[in-house]
């Protein structure tokens, strides 16, 4: 094969970056995860540290650019950014998190050392390290994980075992095996071995049930779908307020009903009276009301502002979210950005983040796990807070993501969330995507998007714990760093 000029390896990473979100719903081409990925180790073969750096920047501006593209939608439509603005600050989001797959890049030119050991070793564990690392600094964004496309496949039995970025690990051997035995004949056999192996493996570990269902429970979501422009108005409240209350009155008697997340555009302890009559309806029905609301305390520091989720009825508890949107729930930089343009002043956003460490709630005699929001789309966190209940909640409000493909990509990140924990999920949101999903990540009911409505129907509580639910993503990621890490031969690029 002739060597391709390094100007051809660059545009063929940006374009595989660009064709992966492709792979993630609501399109659910899966085989790109592999495909994309062998794309861009090839594009890393030949090449000095800055070439695989900037190939690897380029990938991921590809796959941010049009994986995220929903950014837009947030910043220009309920930001009201002007258009040039909007696409301006889409693009500077795009490249910077693009500075991971080109760290990544970096990285690999620097411990390489053989063709087998770089597309079968180095590759899959440098991916898991960057997602993981993605994930975790500055709050994280762990958003386009690789691994999970596969919630419906057979890869995705590995959920339970080690969690999501252990099937991005597995895509990204799958890739380098692909590579080796195009490139490399000799290890035709070798590569045969590995990909038996993976499909072997996964097989096995799909028949191991990990958490046990128990009776099931009537379960009824409000979707309210009210206007994002309106939600906030103060001469709209009485009027959100008067739509959840008559949307839930034939609902009473349904074990569990849940309301989005903010579903009530008010601070709880200005509403504490009409709380307290939704209270006894649900009393006097013996139902669950769980619903998300903004919260208020004062102390010495001043005021502490939290988007919370609460429990009413016969359940119990109260949760701040812990993990914050930035520019959505609080301004980095507060103090420079804070009145420059619109979206720098979106309402509610300066909440405080809750404690890291919360108790479930309470739905009767069930533990519920609760997550607003963005908190679904981090493993770790998603898979402690699910250890000790037996049942996850998420509230969201994606009506910031327009017609795009963040609703899409958000229930499938919560599908998988479940796949890891084998806890079910509840997933109520102000205009879709409201869902059922059981505790193998299927979607059982589903409510259309951008429609006044309420979905009905049961889940299965679960108890028991999955291995992800026990030790989250650390033994893999300790794993991945000594693959990377090990002793190696020097080698000039």
């Amino acid at each position: 094969m002739t060597n391709p000029p390094a100007w051809l390896r660059s545009w063929l990473a940006l374009a595989a970056g660009a064709l992966l979100p492709l792979a993630f719903a609501p399109f659910g081409f899966w085989p790109l995860t592999i495909l994309c990925p062998a794309l861009l180790l090839w594009c890393w073969q030949e090449g000095s540290y800055k070439q695989l750096a900037w190939r690897g920047w380029l990938f991921g501006v590809g796959m941010f650019g049009t994986g995220t593209s929903w950014v837009y939608v947030s910043i220009h439509t309920y930001g009201e950014a002007p258009v040039p603005l909007a696409a301006l600050l889409t693009l500077l989001f795009s490249a910077g998190l693009a500075l991971f797959t080109s760290l990544q890049a970096w990285l690999f030119a620097h411990l390489r050392r053989h063709p087998y050991h770089d597309a079968l070793v180095l590759f899959p564990a440098l991916w898991i390290v960057s997602e993981w690392l993605r994930g975790w600094f500055l709050t994280g964004f762990p958003w386009l994980y690789l691994g999970t496309p596969h919630v419906d496949t057979w890869l995705g039995a590995w959920a339970p075992f080690l969690g999501v970025l252990s099937i991005s690990g597995l895509c990204c051997l799958c890739a380098g095996a692909l590579v080796m035995a195009l490139q490399q004949r000799q290890y035709l056999s070798r590569v045969a071995v590995i990909i038996a192996v993976v499909i072997t493996s996964s097989l096995l570990l799909s028949a191991i049930r990990w958490t046990q269902p128990q009776p099931a429970i009537t379960v009824a979501l409000v979707q309210g779908n009210v206007p994002q422009q309106l939600k906030w108005d103060p001469e709209y409240r009485d009027t959100t307020l008067a739509l959840y209350a008559s949307m839930t009155q034939p609902l009473w008697g349904t074990q569990l009903v849940v309301w989005p997340e903010a579903a009530l555009p008010v601070f709880m302890d200005d509403i504490s009276d009409w709380l307290g009559t939704q209270e006894q309806l649900a009393l006097q029905h013996g139902s669950t009301l769980v619903t998300g609301i903004p919260s208020r305390q004062q102390t010495a520091g001043g005021w502490h502002y939290y988007n919370s989720m609460i429990a009413l009825g016969y359940g119990i508890g109260s949760y701040h979210k812990h993990k914050l949107v930035p520019f959505g729930e609080y301004v980095p930089l507060e103090g420079w950005l804070r009145g420059l343009i619109r979206f720098f002043d979106l309402p509610m956003s300066a909440f405080s983040a809750g404690p890291r460490y919360q108790p479930p709630l309470q739905a009767g005699s069930w533990a519920i796990a609760p997550l607003i929001c963005y908190e679904i789309a981090y493993p770790d966190y998603t898979a402690r807070q699910a250890q000790i209940a037996n049942m996850i909640i998420t509230i969201s409000n994606d009506t910031w993501f327009g017609r795009s493909l963040g609703p899409h990509q958000h229930l499938q990140m919560a599908r998988m969330r479940a796949r890891e924990t084998g806890r079910p999920i509840i997933r109520a949101t102000n205009n879709g995507v409201t869902a059922l999903v059981d505790h193998d990540g299927n979607i059982r009911e589903q409510l259309p998007s951008f429609e006044t409505g309420v979905l009905t129907g049961s889940i299965e509580p679960t108890k028991g714990q999955t291995l992800f639910s026990i030790w989250a993503s650390w033994p893999l990621l300790g794993l991945a760093l000594l693959l990377m890490l090990a002793k190696r031969h020097p080698q000039t690029p």
